[in-house]
Formats: C-alpha cells, sequence, structure tokens
C-alpha cells in the first residue's frame, strides 16, 4: 500500500507527462484487477485527501466496469461499505472531493439494473443520523421514516453530502430512458424518494445566507437540476410537481439576499424559460414584486453606467425570462402599473452602455424578448378576423420605442476602436445587427411606412450633421427594410426626399472626413433600392456618378461594382442613351492603378446589359464590338505577361479576360420579360440569318479569344473551366448573339482535350449541356457534333484502359455524356465510326457499377436505366439497341441484383432501384435475368433463402 500510495502522490505532483501518462497506466492496472474493490478500501484510509479521492474513484471504476463479475451475495454488503466510508468522511470531514467522488460511487450502486435501492436519499440521511451505516433492513423496520423529523438534527457537512449525493443522482437518473424496461424502475425510486430530497432542501433553503452561504448555493442547484428533471419527466405529474412546487417560494425569497441574487436568478431564469407552468400565480406575485422593487431598478441602472457585474446580468436575465413568460399578459394589461413598470425595464434592456457583443451581452437576449412581442402582436393583429383589439395601439407604441433603441444600438464605433475588437466581438456585433434586420422587418408588417419614414427623417437630421455614424446606422435600417416594400411605391416620396437631398453629393465630397463604413452603406443602399431608382430615372445620373466614384476606393469597390450591375441590368434599356459615356468611363477606370478583376468583370458585364437593349442591332452590334475592345487588350497583356515567364500574372489577365467575357455573355442574354405585354404592333426585327451574319466578327474575336488562352493558360484548370463556362452562356439562347457560337467551336474544344487537360470533367460535362441544348423543341439536330463527341469518348475509355477506377470523375463524366445521347442521338451509335466501339462502352459502364466510388455506381446506374427505358425509335435504331440490351443485359441485371442485395449501402439501394425498374417494365426477359442473378455462385448473400429469392422474382417480374 505505501507503494500505492507513493504512485498516487507522485501522479498529482509530477509535471511530465511520460511519467503521468506511465504511473496512470500503473494505477489503472490495479484498478481494474481482481483486489481493486479491496484497494479502495484500503485506500480510504489513508491520511492523504489525494490518495481517498483515487480511492473513492476506484470504487466508481469498479462499479462502473466489473459489476458484472462481482458476486451476487457482495453486491449488498457493498452498499454498506459504501455508505460506511461517506458516513465517516463526513463525520471526520476528510474534504470536499472525497466526498462528491463517494457520491458518485452511491449514484453508480444505484444505477445498476440489479439493484433496488428504494428511498436512497433516506437511507442516507440515516446513516448520517446514526453516525455509521446502517442496514435497509434496519431502515425499513424502523418506525419513523419522515425525513423531515431526520434533517434538523444533521449538521452541515451532512446537509451539503445529502445536496451533493441528490444532485448526482437526478442528473444521472435524467441521462436514463424511463420508457425502458430495464431503466424504469430508476423512475419509480426517484418519485418515491421525491418527498426526502424536499425535505432536505427546504431545510437548507431556510438557512440565513450570512451564517453558510455555500449550503443556500448548493441547494439552489440541486433545485433547478430536480426542476428540470421534473420538466422532462413529470410535466403530467402534478402530485410530483405540487411536492418541488412548494420549493419555490422559499428559492424567490432568496433574490432579495445580495450575496445570493446571481446564482437564484439564474436558476429561475433557465426554469421560467422552457417551464413556466412550473410556477404558481402566488408566484409569479413574488416574482413580479421584486422585478419591480427599487432593489431592481437600482442593480440596472448600474448596466446604464457600463458597470457589468454578474449579479446583475443574472437578474436583467431573469428579466427577460419572465417577460418571454408572461409575455401574452404584458401585452394585453399595459394599462397596469406594474406591467408599465416591467415593460419599461424590459426596454432599457436595450439601452445599456456599451456596443453590442463587444461590451453590452445583455443586448441581445432583450432584442430577442421584442422581436418575439413584435411576432406576438402581428399573430394578434392578423390571426383574427375580428376588429383589434383595444389594446394593439398602446402595444405597439413599444415596438416603435424597441426599433429606435435598435437604431441607436447598431451604430458601429469609431474605426480605431473596431480595430482593436477581436474577430469574435466583431462577430457578435455584426450577428446583433443581422437579428436587427429580422425585427425591423417584422415591424413594417405591423407599423407600416411610419417607421421608414421615420428612419428617413433620422437619416436627414444626422447627414445635415454630418454625424456619419448614426448616417450609417440609419442607411444600414434603411436597406433592412427596402427587401420588404422593394417593388411597392409607397414610400418612393419619402426615398426621393433621401436621396434628393445632400447624400449623395455628400458622398462624393473629398473635403469631408466621411468613415469607409459610412459610404459602403450608403452603396449598399443603391443595390436595396435599385427597383426605386428604375421608378425614378431622374436620380440615376447622381446616383451612377457616386458609383463610378466609389469604385476608386478599395474598400468600395466591390460593393460599388455589384452595385452598377445591378442598377444597369435593371434598368438597361433606360440607360442606353447614355451606353457611349458608359464606355468612356470604364477606359478610364482602366488606367486607373490597381483596378481588381473582380471589378472589371462586374462593370463590363454592366455594360454589355445596356448593349443588348439597344433596339437596332447595327448599333448593337457595333457598341459590343467597342466592348472586345477592352478584353482584347487583357488577352494581349495576358500573353505578353507569360511570354516573360510571370505566369501567377499571366493566369490572373486570363482569368480575368474570360469572366469578362461570361458576364457579358449573361448580360447579352435575352431578358425575363417579367409578365410584360408583348406589342403585336411591334415591327418585326431583321433575319436571325441577317443578324448572325452581323455578328460573326465579334464571335470570331471571341473564338480567338478562347484559343488564345487556351494555348496560352491550357494546363490551368481555372482557365479551363472559365472557357467551358463562357461556351455555355450562349447555350440558354434561342436568337442570334455574339456567344451563341456554331456548335462545331465546342466541338473542337471538346476534341481537343485529353486525360492531361484539367478538369476534364468539366468539358465533358459542357459537351453534355450542349447535346442537352440541341434536343429542346425547334432546335437544330447537331448529328456530326454528336458523333465527333462519342468518338472522343471512346477514345478517353481507352486512354484509361477500360478501367474506370484510374480515373473516376472523368469515367463518371464520360458515362453522363453517354447518357445524354439517349434517346435523340440514339441514332449516331449506327455510324459506322462508333459502332466497332460500342462494346467497349458498355463492358466499362458495367464495369462502373462495381468500383467502389459512388459516383462511378450512379452514373453507370442512370446509364443502364435510360438504356432500358423504351423509347419509341425507328426500326433500324431499336434493333440495335435491343441487340445491345440482349448481350449486356443480363450482365448489367447480375451486378444491379448483386447491389441492392447486399453490396452497396443502404442509402444507395434507390439508384439501382430505377435501372431495375425500367428493365422489369420493358424487358420480356427481365424475369429471366433477375433469377439468373439471383441463383448466381457468386449471390452476396448467404442470409437469403431459395424460397426468399423465388417469392421476389414472383413478386417484381409479374
Amino acid at each position: 500500500m505505501d507503494q500505492v500510495e507513493h504512485l498516487i502522490n507522485q501522479l498529482y505532483q509530477s509535471g511530465n507527462p511520460q511519467e503521468v501518462a506511465a504511473i496512470q497506466g500503473r494505477l489503472q492496472e490495479l484498478q481494474r484487477s481482481s483486489q481493486g474493490w479491496q484497494l479502495a478500501d484500503a485506500l480510504l484510509q489513508s491520511q492523504h485527501e489525494n490518495v481517498r479521492f483515487f480511492g473513492a474513484l476506484t470504487f466508481t471504476i469498479k462499479i462502473n466496469n466489473d459489476w458484472d463479475v462481482l458476486e451476487v451475495e457482495d453486491r449488498v454488503p457493498l452498499l454498506h461499505r459504501l455508505l460506511h466510508w461517506i458516513t465517516l468522511s463526513v463525520r471526520f470531514e476528510k474534504g470536499p472531493l472525497v466526498i462528491r467522488k463517494l457520491c458518485t460511487s452511491l449514484v453508480a450502486y444505484f444505477l445498476r439494473p440489479t439493484v433496488s435501492w428504494h428511498r436512497c436519499m433516506l437511507h442516507l440521511l440515516y446513516c448520517f443520523n446514526a453516525g455509521d451505516a446502517v442496514t435497509s433492513e434496519q431502515l425499513m423496520s424502523s418506525p419513523d421514516k419522515d425525513a423531515a423529523r431526520i434533517v434538523p438534527s444533521l449538521g452541515r457537512e451532512q446537509l451539503l453530502a445529502s445536496i451533493w449525493f441528490a444532485v448526482n443522482l437526478i442528473e444521472d437518473v435524467g441521462k436514463t430512458n424511463p420508457a425502458s424496461l430495464l431503466t424504469h424502475k430508476f423512475y419509480e425510486q426517484i418519485i418515491s424518494g421525491l418527498d426526502d430530497v424536499v425535505a432536505v432542501l427546504q431545510h437548507a433553503l431556510q438557512t440565513k445566507a450570512d451564517l453558510d452561504r455555500q449550503m443556500v448555493e448548493e441547494a439552489v442547484k440541486c433545485f433547478q437540476a430536480w426542476v428540470t428533471y421534473a420538466h422532462g419527466v413529470w410535466s403530467d405529474k402534478p402530485d410530483q410537481l405540487m411536492s418541488l412546487k412548494k420549493l419555490t417560494p422559499y428559492c424567490i425569497n432568496l433574490l432579495w439576499v445580495d450575496e445570493l441574487c446571481d446564482v437564484t436568478a439564474d436558476c429561475l431564469g433557465d426554469i421560467l424559460n422552457p417551464f413556466s407552468a412550473f410556477f404558481t400565480p402566488k408566484d409569479l406575485e413574488l416574482l413580479l414584486r421584486f422585478l419591480t422593487s427599487t432593489l431592481v431598478q437600482d442593480q440596472l441602472s448600474t448596466l446604464h453606467e457600463g458597470v457589468w457585474e454578474p449579479e446583475v446580468i443574472s437578474v436583467a436575465r431573469l428579466l427577460l425570462a419572465y417577460g418571454d413568460a408572461r409575455l401574452h399578459d404584458l401585452a394585453t394589461n399595459l394599462e397596469t402599473p406594474s406591467v408599465q413598470m416591467v415593460m419599461r425595464r424590459l426596454m432599457d434592456l436595450l439601452t445599456c452602455a456599451g456596443y453590442a457583443g463587444a461590451e453590452d451581452d445583455i443586448c441581445t437576449p432583450a432584442l430577442e424578448f421584442w422581436q418575439s412581442y413584435t411576432e406576438f402582436l402581428i399573430d394578434s393583429l392578423y390571426g383574427s378576423e375580428d376588429a383589434a383589439e383595444p389594446w394593439m395601439d398602446s402595444a405597439q407604441q413599444y415596438v416603435v420605442q424597441a426599433v429606435e433603441a435598435c437604431w441607436a444600438k447598431v451604430r458601429r464605433p469609431p474605426e480605431n476602436v473596431w480595430a482593436g475588437w477581436s474577430s469574435e466581438e466583431k462577430g457578435d456585433f455584426r450577428a446583433f445587427r443581422a437579428d436587427v434586420e429580422d425585427l425591423l422587418q417584422s415591424s413594417y408588417t405591423l407599423l407600416g411606412t411610419n417607421i421608414f419614414d421615420r428612419l428617413t427623417v433620422l437619416a436627414v437630421e444626422a447627414l445635415k450633421s454630418h454625424a456619419w455614424l448614426h448616417l450609417e446606422a440609419t442607411l444600414f435600417c434603411l436597406n433592412a427594410l427596402a427587401e420588404t416594400i422593394s417593388d411597392e411605391d409607397v414610400v418612393d416620396e419619402t426615398l426621393s426626399h433621401l436621396f434628393g437631398s445632400a447624400l449623395l453629393p455628400s458622398m462624393m465630397d473629398s473635403n469631408l472626413d466621411i468613415p469607409y463604413k459610412t459610404q459602403q452603406t450608403a452603396v449598399t443602399s443603391m443595390v436595396s433600392f435599385t427597383a426605386f431608382f428604375e421608378r425614378h430615372t431622374q436620380f440615376l445620373p447622381s446616383m451612377l456618378t457616386f458609383l463610378f466614384t466609389s469604385l476608386q476606393s478599395p474598400a468600395l469597390a466591390g460593393v460599388a461594382a455589384k452595385a452598377i450591375y445591378t442598377t444597369c441590368d435593371t434598368c438597361r434599356k433606360t440607360l442606353v442613351p447614355e451606353v457611349a459615356a458608359f464606355l468612356r468611363q470604364y477606359e478610364a477606370m482602366l488606367r486607373w492603378q490597381d483596378v481588381e478583376s473582380a471589378t472589371k468583370e462586374k462593370v463590363i458585364g454592366a455594360i454589355a446589359a445596356i448593349i443588348q437593349a439597344i433596339p437596332s442591332d447595327e448599333l448593337r452590334v457595333e457598341s459590343f464590338d467597342g466592348l472586345l475592345y477592352f478584353v482584347h487588350r487583357e488577352v494581349e497583356t495576358c500573353q505578353e505577361l507569360a511570354m516573360t515567364g510571370s505566369i501567377e500574372d499571366a493566369q490572373e489577365k486570363g482569368l480575368c479576360a474570360l469572366r469578362c467575357l461570361i458576364n457579358m455573355g449573361n448580360s447579352m442574354q435575352e431578358p425575363d420579360p417579367d409578365g410584360e405585354a408583348i406589342d403585336l404592333e411591334k415591327e418585326a426585327s431583321t433575319s436571325a440569318a441577317y443578324e448572325s451574319r452581323l455578328w460573326q466578327p465579334c464571335q470570331e474575336r471571341i473564338v480567338g479569344f478562347i484559343h488564345a488562352l487556351s494555348s496560352t493558360l491550357g494546363g490551368d484548370g481555372e482557365v479551363v473551366e472559365a472557357a467551358c463556362q463562357l461556351l455555355r452562356t450562349g447555350y440558354k439562347e434561342t436568337s442570334p448573339g455574339p456567344f451563341v457560337f456554331p456548335p462545331k467551336v465546342t466541338e473542337d474544344f471538346v476534341a481537343n482535350s485529353s486525360l492531361q487537360t484539367p478538369r476534364l470533367d468539366y468539358v465533358l460535362d459542357t459537351a453534355g449541356a450542349m447535346l442537352t441544348r440541341h434536343t429542346r423543341a425547334n432546335a437544330s439536330k447537331v448529328d456530326a457534333t454528336a458523333v465527333r463527341f462519342l468518338i472522343h469518348l471512346f477514345q478517353l475509355i481507352g486512354s484509361m484502359g477500360h478501367d474506370p477506377s484510374n480515373e473516376p470523375e472523368v469515367s463518371a463524366s464520360c458515362l453522363d455524356l453517354a447518357a445524354k445521347y439517349m434517346p435523340h442521338y440514339l441514332h449516331t451509335f449506327l455510324d459506322p465510326r462508333c459502332r466497332e466501339h460500342l462494346p467497349g462502352l458498355f463492358i466499362f459502364s458495367i464495369r462502373c457499377m462495381t468500383c467502389q466510388e459512388v459516383m462511378l455506381r450512379r452514373a453507370a446506374a442512370n446509364f443502364w436505366a435510360l438504356l432500358f427505358h423504351k423509347y419509341d425509335l425507328a426500326a433500324e435504331i431499336q434493333e440495335v439497341i435491343d441487340n445491345i440490351v440482349s448481350q449486356y443485359g443480363p450482365v448489367a441485371t447480375l451486378v444491379i441484383m448483386h447491389s441492392i442485395s447486399g453490396e452497396v449501402a443502404r442509402s444507395e439501394l434507390e439508384t439501382f432501384v430505377d435501372p431495375l425498374k425500367r428493365m422489369v417494365f420493358s424487358q420480356v426477359r427481365a424475369k429471366q435475368w433477375i433469377s439468373d442473378a439471383l441463383f448466381a455462385p457468386t449471390f452476396p448473400s448467404s442470409k437469403v433463402g431459395d424460397a426468399q429469392k423465388r417469392k421476389f422474382i414472383q413478386q417484381v417480374a409479374k
């Protein structure tokens, strides 16, 4: 034992991790040995607390891990030993760590499935009262089993130990399932011993705090633990709840004690929030009396002075929990003085000192309350067909106050303060602003345009006084409301007042020291209210001038470019007369230093949107050609940089050129008419053939850009992907345009790819997208292109050695492309150049279904589902498909059946069910194929008998 004690002492003294690990390993061996029970007894007799703690821990470990090997006749004596040790430890004050760990051991004993320890708390109290362990038989034979009579005679340490045991007991029992047959008995035993626990807590909660603060704190925490358990298990058990409820007044009274206010407020707040029904009307009256007292007023006032004492924060959270629990009564009884006082204090929590998240931790939960309050009013107002409630007008005024309080709270700090915040503090502040956005949008539903008008007045006032951070906060709030009213003209007069003010000129005045965040939020306002500018085009010149000026600031360029793009896209027809000015502005922008690629891409896309709206085909082509000049400069710069070895810079320029073209392509697409009436009197446009000829030079230039960049940067995956995206921009179009390329452009691009091409899967997907484009109604077929794609696909499969696992992503894309041929391009399978390679394709697809990669199995299963499907085909084509299915269908069916019989995960079964269903409905030999697969020697499951297989065949293949 001396050696063991020495090891334990070394464990707590050593600072060497390796030595600690070695000691722990040796001690764990001793704990888990058959002598571990005796070791625990011996260690608990030590004079050293660390050693005694290790002895108590050993009991816990042995009970949890070695219970099954403990002889049945030794189990009851084990409880007696545990009670003996805890009684002695308490009597001789052997230290709280040891006592707490012995409580843990007793609870572990209680939770053994084969143990029935009835009224365990009473048993423990009897032992404490007797000064040593007593047997269960002695307890049961005692004439007096009233815990309330025993508790007053116990000492402080005995009561503390009883409370610790009660907490451990209910927390661990709460982790079990009361509906389980194995653990339901714990639920019953807890009920039978509830009054014993209540007796202990009632006595402790009445202890004078100045005499024993720790005792009362532990009792409050224990009370909370038992109520938490009751909420989950006893919600429908009024008798059990009543036993606990009688403790609530004692707990509420502790709020008036300074030393216990914080722990008690935390306890009651945590109970109120999910379990307000636990509180009786009398309890709620006691809480209201406390929350409306001058004591609470004095406490909460310190929050407005920037003093954040823990007990005050706890009281504030209790106030919010009370507000949530009594929300209906508060909103509908605003004429009551006590309610008015509570509402004022709830409102005051939104106006505490400090910034949200960084200093003020209470404003976020306060905001959540006011959001719930607003939603309650909305539900009350619109959820009833009756006239508005008489209290509604008064209730709405609090929402107005909450919005104004939040407006003040979302103000950003000065930049030097913001720079000193941690990332977490900045994130919390942003999260608070996002929550304020939700409140504003809800408040608009309730208050209408009044709230918008009020914020606009605040914005103009802030602008006049040059209160830039106030202005930013107001614009932020207006932007939040924009989502709710962007398509309505109800606030146009108000917005005209705002945008007709000095707002935009001030933002562009270099003599004013305006924080960049205020300018950024002003730019965002241009995006938020695009619909307004579309209706009131007289504001567009000043708005666009502001946005182009903002492009010169790196901090504003991104959001300004987005705003320009959105504005031009939406107002394209209105801005057509200004297209030349936009081209000049773009050229001037390129002369600035360090213009970001993303800025160029957005702005050039914006100009393309205006060009698309030019009515004249000739002028539209001429303007677009002028825009291509800027792309040409980017391509030339890329080639020059590549020649000098500046590959990274060349890649940046090349990607910028491609993405500019992509944005231009998207902008040149015909916009959605959005239900606009079709003008039947409008003159017919020029013929499609003529328009195609007009666009041909532009197309040739764009294709030249693609070839130049592909040859210069073809080894870069991003460049390949961007080139594919560019080719796809024209696939959506139905009329001629600069990006509606002849099929041969895509055909050549795909055919020039190989296994060494980065993002080859994306290239093949582009080929599939083109085939899909040419299968739509009224679309021309591209048989020659389809044949060339198919030949290239065969070559790629051959390059992989017909082994899909060599290139899983490429293999899956090959099958996805092949699937696009069904049914519209199945006739290309008859081409002599393709026909001889078809067996390799179908063998490859079957191999894909047997691979480990999920993407391969799914692609192959989809391929066979489409192949099995019955189409209305020409006789010659149908004959070829029937021969293919007859030859490879049995093997495919075998793989499918083996897959759903255990070779794939359950989540993949649906993948293989589809081809199976289509095969059953379309193939006359389906029954035979399924039977051969099920009775094959390689069938993966030995648990499925022949009778089950035959039954499956009869059910599936009738």
